[in-house]
């Protein structure tokens, strides 16, 4: 049974930075692509992320610079770190990856940063 664990994340002033963990029970992270997405009260989930098996990572223009995506040498863990927080970051953060052809997506984690 595949099932991603979320940890991580809290409350922050503008500026500070926060890790997420994102750890995957029932798959092996070196053959799937992992990606994060987040929403904010009021809004639709966007992505933020993504963290390929193969090739590089990406991230959406609103983060590039300031989010790092990157996997633990046991590739069980993803984390997101995030750093120069705004706080536009506020917003539930989700990862997330398909496996036959499903999607499955952690339990969520809260980030608020206050201005």
């Amino acid at each position: 049974q595949v099932q991603l664990v979320q940890s991580g994340g809290g409350f922050v002033q503008a500026g500070g930075s926060l890790r997420l963990s994102c750890t995957a029970h029932g798959i092996l992270l070196r053959n799937n692509d992992m990606d994060w997405y987040r929403q904010a009260p009021g809004m639709q989930r966007e992505w933020v992320a993504g963290l390929p098996s193969y090739g590089n990572t990406d991230y959406a223009g609103s983060v590039k610079g300031r989010f790092t995506v990157a996997r633990d040498s046991a590739w069980e863990t993803v984390y997101l770190e995030m750093n120069s927080l705004k706080p536009e970051d506020t917003g539930v953060y989700y990862c997330t990856t398909m496996v036959g052809g499903y999607d499955y997506w952690g339990q969520g984690t809260q980030v608020t940063v206050s201005s």
